[in-house]
């Protein structure tokens, strides 16, 4: 079989890590979160998806320690739940992150050229495609770059909202939401925490897994955490409930009601490389989940080819830059937060679960048994919680790849 060669440590997996989270979802998600929770509930939201991307990291390091391949939950749910849940969690990854980096891809055409916006978000994933290609140090090394402009960007925002943007802490209170509306909140806001398992996917990739992913991944959730409490803070202080929830782009807001409405395009321009830096890595991610299944014959086989220079699973990535061409040509997915949400939450239940097969783990002073439990729970009921629509888009699509699963041809 042939194998990723390692050649990630923990700076890598964090900035990887990093470029997954600091994208999309941190310049829009703040806005339909505000809306069904208010200025207060969108804080408490935050905390709740924070603490339950907390629970699912902490089961990811321990699996992804234990088995260091590419494949992420796929792999976890087949060694430890058996192969049926493990498909169903490789399925839901793929296609649910197929239609994000679609919509990652319509996004960054909508910022720089409206006008060609399908023209420009085809060009971005095939530039994207061809870096990750490369190899796996070139994909680090250029998400490197991306999120050191996106941290520029985003502090950018933060010291113009508290300098000049008149913040008002009494906002913070005001407009808190019922407690359905904080978790619908935390289920969307889910969507921009959704990429530190990218780390875990890439796991064939990382040298001394044992110690790098159990580092990596905390260490990159706790800062974009951060990151985005401070952000939240500023937006609602500076917008209010009611005016964050109706923008279509807060942070570019923001700096506009700071009075400095020529930095909107500084924004805009920090935005369009966030969501190039997420969709980089998603690409990464979603091929080596592809690659693993297709090494276990779950999708054809011929997709378990690794480019005998660049190690990379270059036929999976393929396969996947094309389906995201077609989808980005022939769709319109920018409204797929709540799909990625569900299928992403039963990705992540499925992978508490499968650490609760771990047993328990005396090197760690976490509770780790208790936070896989919580995780697991907190999955399912933010996943409960999303729209309705959402919640019906993520079953359909399971009960397909059930079916697809009960019906594949086995060799």
């Amino acid at each position: 079989m042939d194998q990723l060669r390692r050649r990630l440590g923990v700076p890598d997996a964090v900035v990887i890590g990093l470029g997954s989270m600091l994208g999309a979802g941190v310049f829009v998600v703040f806005a339909p979160a505000a809306a069904t929770a208010g200025g207060a509930g969108l804080l408490a939201a935050l905390a709740v998806a924070g603490f339950i991307a907390f629970c699912n990291a902490t089961s990811s390091a321990r699996l992804a320690a234990r088995h260091p391949e590419s494949g992420g939950t796929y792999v976890y749910g087949r060694e430890r739940l058996g192969p049926f849940a493990g498909f169903l969690a490789g399925w839901g990854f793929v296609v649910g992150k197929t239609a994000s980096c679609a919509a990652m891809a319509l996004t960054i055409g909508a910022y720089l050229w409206p006008a060609q916006t399908r023209l420009v978000a085809v060009a971005a994933v095939l530039a994207v495609t061809v870096v990750n290609l490369r190899g796996i140090a070139k994909t680090a090394a250029a998400t490197a770059v991306l999120v050191t402009l996106v941290l520029a960007v985003l502090a950018l925002v933060v010291v113009t909202g508290l300098t000049a943007g008149g913040v008002q802490l009494d906002r913070l209170t005001a407009g808190g939401g019922s407690a359905r509306g904080v978790l619908t909140a935390a289920g969307l806001l889910f969507f921009a925490f959704a990429g530190y398992a990218r780390i875990a996917t890439l796991g064939e990739e990382v040298r001394d897994p044992e110690r790098t992913i159990p580092r990596a991944v905390p260490l990159a959730l706790g800062v974009v955490l951060a990151i985005y409490l401070v952000l939240a803070v500023v937006a609602v202080g500076v917008l209010g409930a009611d005016r964050l929830a109706a923008s279509a782009a807060p942070l570019v807001d923001v700096v506009t009601a700071a009075g400095l409405p020529g930095l909107a395009w500084v924004v805009r321009a920090g935005a369009a490389i966030a969501v190039t830096g997420v969709l980089l890595s998603l690409l990464a991610g979603v091929g080596r989940t592809l690659l693993a299944m297709a090494r276990r014959r779950d999708v054809p086989g011929a997709l378990a080819a690794v480019h005998p220079v660049h190690q990379v699973p270059h036929r999976a990535e393929l396969a996947v830059a094309a389906v995201v061409v077609l989808v980005v040509l022939l769709g319109d997915v920018r409204h797929a937060i709540g799909f990625s949400s569900c299928t992403v939450l039963v990705y992540y239940a499925i992978t508490n679960a499968a650490a609760l097969r771990l047993g328990p783990d005396p090197a760690r002073r976490l509770p780790v048994r208790a936070l896989a439990v919580a995780g697991l729970v907190g999955c399912l009921l933010l996943a409960a919680n999303l729209p309705p629509g959402s919640v019906l888009a993520g079953v359909a699509v399971l009960a397909l790849g059930a079916t697809w699963y009960a019906l594949r041809p086995r060799h």
